[in-house]
């Protein structure tokens, strides 16, 4: 007899596992489509990807530092200082788009490094260390700009935010904003999942003194987790440049929603596990859960709330399960 019983659950073992935030995108896009028919057409979808974008690549990269077993909360004031700063030096220019990007993407890069730096060699919880960065970038947006970003970021340095690719088969077109989505979330993924890197920050994440002593460089790992979270940031701001338009609040509340969207796809806030198409699937799931609100028309505090309660129902899920699996 326990022969018989051990054999079902041997093949329940074997059955994949679908992760949950899957089945809750699923069910949400199915509320959409009830809501609104017109979100099958190319142009309901496509458009709701582009929106999504941003979010999705922000969290792509957040993931890497959760699982390392950190926090970034400066990705949303770097947002802010991307879209600023990009709209002071090109001034007007469409042909300084070509070194403004380039700086921006170094930007994003070098305020990961400061942030894993300051996290690793001055022993600053990363929680901290990377809310006085948030601080510190908000305040260099406003003095850079003094409140009111002067002139407007031309259509060279929108392109990757709004334009859109045509006469596409099947699908009629394609911004190119959801290219840059596939890319970057591709090579993140890579990174993650199928190279030393990844396995490395799991096993920081984890146990970073038993990753010491296996011979892992627990400070390199974790400062390049930092700077992909930043170069993270410095593309979402590009995006959101591009079909937002500048302002100095453009990224506010993007770290909270990273952060939310990793933990939506199952990332634990104690390190050691994460995904990032998860992630990524999270960030479509809190995408879709702000559209049905604004169906709904419901005002923006609500969608705050909702968030906030998301956030939380989300990290006491993943914490019972960690006391269930016990790892």
């Amino acid at each position: 007899m326990s022969d018989s019983t051990a054999r079902p659950r041997a093949a329940r073992r074997r059955l994949p596992r679908v992760n949950p935030v899957w089945l809750l995108l699923a069910a949400l896009i199915l509320a959409i489509v009830f809501m609104n028919p017109g979100f099958v057409e190319p142009t309901g979808y496509m458009n709701f990807l582009k929106r999504a974008a941003p979010l999705a690549i922000l969290a792509a990269g957040q993931v890497y530092v959760i699982v390392s077993g950190g926090f970034d909360l400066s990705v949303g004031s770097l947002i802010t200082l991307v879209v600023v700063g990009s709209s002071m030096l090109t001034n007007n220019d469409p042909s300084a788009t070509v070194w403004v990007i380039p700086l921006m993407l170094a930007l994003g890069l070098g305020v990961g490094a400061v942030n894993g730096a300051i996290v690793c060699f001055l022993r600053v919880p990363s929680l901290i260390a990377t809310l006085g960065m948030m601080i510190t970038l908000n305040g260099l947006a406003f003095l850079w700009s003094g409140g009111a970003p002067r002139g407007y970021l031309p259509d060279t340095f929108r392109f990757f935010g709004r334009e859109l690719i045509k006469d596409v088969p099947l699908v009629r077109f394609i911004p190119v904003s959801v290219i840059v989505l596939v890319v970057v979330v591709g090579l993140l993924t890579w990174l993650m999942h199928r190279t030393n890197l990844g396995r490395q920050v799991h096993a920081i994440g984890d146990n970073p003194v038993a990753a010491r002593l296996a011979g892992v460089a627990v400070n390199r790992v974790r400062i390049t987790a930092f700077m992909l979270s930043g170069l993270s940031g410095a593309l979402a701001g590009i995006l959101l440049g591009g079909f937002a338009g500048v302002s100095t609040d453009v990224g506010t509340g993007y770290e909270l929603q990273a952060i939310t969207a990793a933990v939506l796809g199952g990332a634990q806030l104690l390190g050691g596990r994460g995904s990032v198409p998860a992630a990524v699937g999270g960030a479509l799931a809190l995408t879709a859960i702000f559209t049905l609100l604004n169906f709904l028309g419901l005002p923006q505090p609500v969608r705050q709330v909702v968030q906030g309660l998301i956030l939380i129902a989300a990290v006491a899920l993943a914490m019972h399960r960690r006391e269930e699996t016990g790892t």
